[in-house]
């Protein structure tokens, strides 16, 4: 974590700190004043109810103190997460931009052969497509913050939109045919959004390259669980998550703080939107890995209320 974001946390804690035990300790003082008082006097004066208005209002300006607290320190890290966020989209829409100027540029020079100009078109779409890609997160992620919602549900066939995303996420990294090992059923419909679980499946995919070694290997698996729900499990061999951020990477806007993370694009929005997404189906995403080096699991599951397998049965 930066030293800036330290200090600027550190402080708000430690004078909230402060606050709270400077109150705590005139509530002691109150009531040992009231106590000893009460001792010295008869027993059923009107101190009582001073001593328990005295606690009660105590209590109160505490609790007032401590959710002001969580909430300012709340408030800086939302900051700090934005702030690295809007760095990281400079980053991600100059990188791509030039890369598109410096491909025009070049194909203005009349010695270049047919084959050296498809290769340059080639190029400007895989940017183009990476820019509209990290666009759709964007706009997905304002829509869910604001609790928008577009879904289209029909009949979907899940093993062919998982094909179709392994080689979407393929070509735009122009991997071999053999990084994807994917494991399912020939069909598969169930009745979903077809486009909220498009964006589920390439964002969990797109991470698991993007976060591999050099020659991504990925594991694909879709399976009928036994309680009526649709598993997709997809395993990688890369870097892997530290224990601690299993559960804060599904975060708006939060990327693990490893440099091997920070080496690669990214906006801190695919899993927040992935997750978001798979909620609003009724279903979830987990993530798994034994530390960092060893590999990530991403585990989907949607419940269904029926799925339809390639002889044509409902399956409750």
């Amino acid at each position: 974590m930066p030293r800036s974001l330290n200090r600027s946390i550190s402080v708000p804690i430690v004078l909230s700190s402060i606050t709270v035990l400077m109150t705590l300790a005139l509530l002691i003082g109150w009531i040992l004043v009231i106590t000893r008082n009460l001792q010295l006097t008869h027993p059923y004066t009107g101190n009582r109810w001073l001593l328990a208005g005295g606690i009660a209002s105590f209590v109160l300006v505490m609790s007032v103190l401590v959710l002001f607290s969580v909430s300012l320190v709340g408030e800086i890290l939302e900051s700090r997460r934005q702030q690295m966020f809007i760095d990281s989209v400079t980053h991600e829409l100059k990188s791509p931009l030039a890369s598109i100027k410096l491909c025009l540029d070049t194909l203005d020079r009349p010695e270049l052969t047919a084959a050296q100009q498809t290769d340059l078109r080639n190029m400007m779409l895989s940017d183009v497509e990476r820019l509209t890609v990290f666009v759709d997160d964007i706009l997905q992620a304002s829509r869910i913050a604001h609790r928008r919602r577009s879904q289209t549900w029909t009949v979907v066939d899940v093993t062919r939109l998982l094909t179709q995303a392994i080689e979407s996420i393929r070509a735009r990294y122009g991997l071999d045919p053999g990084v994807f090992d994917l494991t399912a059923p020939p069909k598969v419909e169930i009745f979903t959004d077809p486009t909220a679980l498009e964006i589920i499946i390439k964002n969990v995919l797109d991470n698991a390259v993007k976060y591999s070694s050099a020659v991504p290997q990925v594991q694909v698996d879709m399976q009928q669980l036994e309680s009526g729900h649709l598993g997709i499990i997809v395993r990688d061999q890369g870097i892997g998550i530290g224990r601690n951020q299993l559960k804060r990477i599904f975060k708006r806007f939060h990327r693990a703080p490893d440099p091997l993370v920070n080496e690669r694009s990214g906006s801190g929005l695919g899993l927040y939107v992935a997750q978001r997404l798979a909620r609003n189906l009724g279903g979830r995403i987990r993530a798994e890995s034994d530390g960092p080096g060893l590999g990530t699991t991403m585990r989907i599951r949607l419940p269904m209320s029926a799925i339809r397998t390639q002889d044509g049965n409902l399956e409750h």
